[in-house]
């Protein structure tokens, strides 16, 4: 059975820091690749970034230089760590996985506010 449980998100003052986690277990984590997505109240779920198996990286633009996306392959977990929050990273984040199928965690709420 594939699970995904993230983990870390909260509320955070603009400009503050969070790190997001997600443990995955039932699929061969090493050849997954995977990533992040978050969807704002009354938004599209929108793609955050994502991380291929050999550790290549992609960004939506709005988060490129404050947002890192990495994997711990002897952990089987994926991180999101975010700086410089702002108020529109308000979302529901989500990892996925792709391994034979794409596999969803049940999110984790991440709230920028003062």
């Amino acid at each position: 059975q594939v699970q995904l449980v993230e983990s870390g998100g909260g509320l955070v003052q603009p400009g503050g820091s969070l790190r997001l986690s997600c443990a995955t277990s039932g699929i061969i984590f090493s050849i997954s690749s995977m990533g992040w997505h978050r969807q704002a109240p009354g938004k599209q779920r929108e793609l955050v970034a994502f991380i291929t198996n050999d550790g290549g990286t992609n960004y939506e633009d709005s988060v490129k230089g404050r947002f890192t996306i990495s994997r711990d392959n002897a952990e089987k977990t994926l991180y999101l760590q975010m700086n410089s929050l702002k108020p529109e990273d308000t979302a529901v984040y989500y990892c996925y996985a792709n391994f034979r199928a794409t596999y969803w965690g049940q999110g984790t709420q991440v709230t920028v506010s003062s």
